[in-house]
């Protein structure tokens, strides 16, 4: 994929305009698929509005003041994607990538600059020596133990990324829903449906009302109360 794309073929969860200019800086392969990530230089222009153009977006980063997940960044093309922490240091603020119910990527503004992220284990593997590897949804690996279990969710520090704390995905945990018709939705894990076909497995969620989703869509959020903020100001 080149530098730019026709912003009317980028992906729904983008919330820019698609008939305002015919190109737009398109998304450098990374650690997020393509519909749950936005390009830096698209999110700083587009999103946030503290550049008018990919020229001043190019300048800020290179001087280093942009740090996704802890880490300078300063590529145009660096894909933030979902459950990803955008800060400015210099201006004491710091945002959290979710989607809301029309699965549409926004930013939502955090009362700590220095604020945890949450990351859910997609798998696991063993390594060389017998260390086991959790391979996180951001494409993080980490070393672990068997303690932990694919679906399971963490909280990381930033930016070490040390685990400073271990959801379960089980029944009576709290979710977020990150796909399919309920995306943007949170609620209490009623029942984990197992399938023993090529099916996916579901998950039967409480809220305000109850349903159910695909398995994969679930990302565990929390106990009693949510281990991340979902309120609050957001930036669409």
């Amino acid at each position: 994929m080149g530098k730019h794309q026709k912003r009317i073929s980028v992906p729904n969860s983008w919330q820019i305009s698609k008939k305002s200019n015919k190109w737009i800086t398109s998304a450098r392969p990374g650690p997020h698929n393509q519909q749950q990530s936005i390009p830096l230089a698209v999110v700083l222009r587009d999103m946030l509005g503290v550049v008018d153009n990919r020229a001043e977006a190019k300048r800020i980063l290179s001087e280093g003041k942009i740090l996704v997940d802890g880490i300078v960044r300063k590529d145009l093309r660096f894909p933030v994607g979902l459950l990803d922490v955008v800060s400015f240091p210099l201006e004491n603020v710091a945002y959290r990538v979710l989607l809301d119910r029309k699965g549409r990527l926004m930013l939502h503004k955090l009362d700590d600059i220095n604020a945890n992220k949450l990351c859910r284990i997609d798998d696991k593997t063993t390594i060389k020596g017998g260390a086991v590897q959790l391979n996180l949804n951001d494409g993080t690996n980490i070393i672990g133990s068997n303690d932990y279990k694919a679906k399971d969710s963490i909280i990381l520090s930033l930016p070490g990324k040390e685990v400073v704390k271990h959801i379960k995905y089980e029944v009576g945990n709290l979710a977020l829903i990150v796909g399919g018709k309920h995306t943007g939705e949170t609620g209490t894990i009623k029942e984990i449906n197992t399938v023993r076909s090529s099916k996916h497995n579901t998950v039967s969620i409480s809220g305000a009302y109850d349903f159910e989703t695909v398995e994969d869509y679930v990302v565990v959020i929390g106990e009693d109360e949510p281990e991340i903020k979902l309120g609050g100001e957001v930036v669409e």
